[in-house]
Parts: structure tokens; sequence; C-alpha cells
């Protein structure tokens, strides 16, 4: 493989967002560990098999946006390499199906170490992936996207995660991924921002397109805004302790670019702004992740 053709698969694959993987898993490895059940292979399989599921996504995204013409108007935005000339179509789709059976084989032996809860998890998470802008209702076509991402890559994939560790359910993972998954809805919808005229000019309909510029730049701002809102809220209930607090470090970066999104319409700038929302999700979560996990540490040195 040249490496043109490795530049252009990582270009397809998106890994830049795979932080709407890394961050979940985080916080379910810091719940795991603060509650005693963490188990490093059923976690580290957790963590291959979702990153599997993203990739296939993304990849399926890349074939589906190019098939309905979504592609022909963007001047910005990751992938586009068939629209390039750089992949095949064939190509892609072939990769998507490699990625997404990888996925669901992992997904097959976590399930026979944990329980049926996971089933249902994983079937729901392979339908995503495949369902975001592929089949005859594409989510992403119809106003869907950021609640497809926000309820698979927040509180199911949290609880996933944490479900094959400890074999068991509980709310806390649920509860706990509600910023996450206002934050990781929010990449989705600074894309849709970021692409509204080409989108709108292929009746795409996100839901920028569907209610306007207006509406989407307040979307953006109560999507990351609610981020911080909800974690503030969980902490005063109790839900999570009080050092994952440290997520709020951020906010004068998540301040800077709800700004950009209600104030530029400038794709080039759109468009370094949707990967600093990326960026700013996998900080956030990760510092959640990292006050929970210096929470767990205290209380096990606690005389």
């Amino acid at each position: 493989m040249t490496t043109n053709s490795l530049r252009a698969w990582y270009s397809a694959v998106r890994p830049r967002v795979f932080t709407a993987t890394y961050v979940p898993l985080a916080l379910a490895a810091a719940i795991a560990l603060d509650q005693g059940v963490f188990a490093f292979v059923p976690f580290a399989l957790a963590l291959a098999g979702a990153l599997c599921l993203q990739a296939g996504a993304n990849l399926v995204n890349e074939y589906a946006d190019y098939k309905r013409g979504a592609d022909t108007y963007k001047v910005a935005g990751q992938g586009m390499t068939i629209k390039r000339q750089v992949l095949s179509p064939r190509s892609v789709l072939t990769g998507a199906a490699a990625a997404i059976a990888a996925g669901s084989l992992i997904g097959l032996v976590l399930l026979a170490h944990s329980g049926p809860l996971l089933l249902w998890i994983g079937v729901s998470g392979v339908l995503a992936a495949i369902a975001y802008t592929a089949g005859p209702f594409p989510l992403a076509y119809n106003g869907l996207g950021e609640v497809a991402a926000g309820v698979f890559m927040g509180p199911l994939m949290v609880l996933g995660a944490y479900y094959v560790m400890a074999r068991a359910y509980d709310p806390t993972p649920v509860l706990a991924a509600v910023p996450v998954a206002l934050m990781v809805a929010a990449i989705l919808h600074a894309n849709n921002i970021r692409d509204y005229d080409a989108d709108k000019a292929v009746n795409k309909r996100t839901l920028a397109v569907i209610f306007g510029l207006r509406f989407a730049r307040a979307e953006y701002a109560f999507l990351v805004g609610g981020a911080y809102a909800a974690l503030a809220l969980l902490v005063a209930a109790g839900t999570i302790p009080w050092p994952g607090l440290l997520a709020f470090v951020t906010l004068p970066e998540a301040l800077r670019l709800i700004r950009v999104f209600a104030s530029s319409s400038d794709i080039p700038l759109l468009h370094r702004a949707q990967g600093q929302t990326a960026q700013l999700h996998g900080r956030f979560g990760l510092l959640l992740a990292l006050g929970w996990l210096l929470y767990a540490a205290a209380r096990l040195i606690q005389p």
C-alpha cells in the first residue's frame, strides 16, 4: 500500500473524531474502577470493537454521501476521498463492511462472556452505524444525526463498556454519559453548520437545513453549554463525584467556539472550529473521567 493510499484511508476513516469512542470508554473505565469491577480484557475488547464500528460508520458515511451527491458542493470537510478520486466507491464500501464485521465479531465474543443486555446494545450500535447515512431512511438525512450520535456514543456506549466488565446493569453510566452525549452531538452539529449550503443544495435534511442557520447556531450553543450544565447538575445530584468538575477547565474554549459558530459563515474557519469541537469533546470527556479516577484513588487511600 502506497503512502498516498494510506493517507487516503486515514482521511476516510477520520481518526480525529475517534474521541467519540475514547471518551465514553474512558468514562466507563473510571466508573468501573470506582465500583471495583474493572476488568482489563473485556475493556480492551470493548474499545477495539467500538473503534471498529466507528471506523465502519465513517466509511459508510463516506460512501453514502458520495452516492447521494452530498459531497457535490462541499469545499471543506473530512474524507471526500471518493469525490477526489483517491479511493474507489467499491474499496470504501468493502472497508466499511470489514470494519463493521470486525466490530460485530468482537461484540459476539463479549456477548458470550457478559449477558443479554449487550446483545441489544450491540445490535442497536451496528444498525446505527449503517443507518446513519445509508438505507431507506438515513438518520443524518432526516434530522436525526445529532440524536443518533448522542444516544449511541453517549449513554449506550458507556453502559455497554461498563456492562461487559460489571456484567450487571447500573443507571450510573447512563446518567453520567449525558454531558458526553450532548458534546458528541455538538461535533456532528458543527459539521452540519459548516456544510449548511452544500447540504441544502442536495436536500440533505439536517436540523440546520430544516430549521435554518439561526436555529442551528442556537442549537450548537445549547449542546455545548448544556454539557456543562448537565455535568454541574449531575454533580449536585451526587451521580458524578465532585472532582468531575475538572472538565470545567475547558469552558473558556467552549465559549470561544460558541462565539465562532454564532457569528461566522467562513467555511475554512468553521471547518477548523468543527475539528476544535471534536478536540473540546475529547478534553472535556477525558478530564471528567480523570476527575472520577482521582476520586476513586482518594477513596482507596483513605484510612
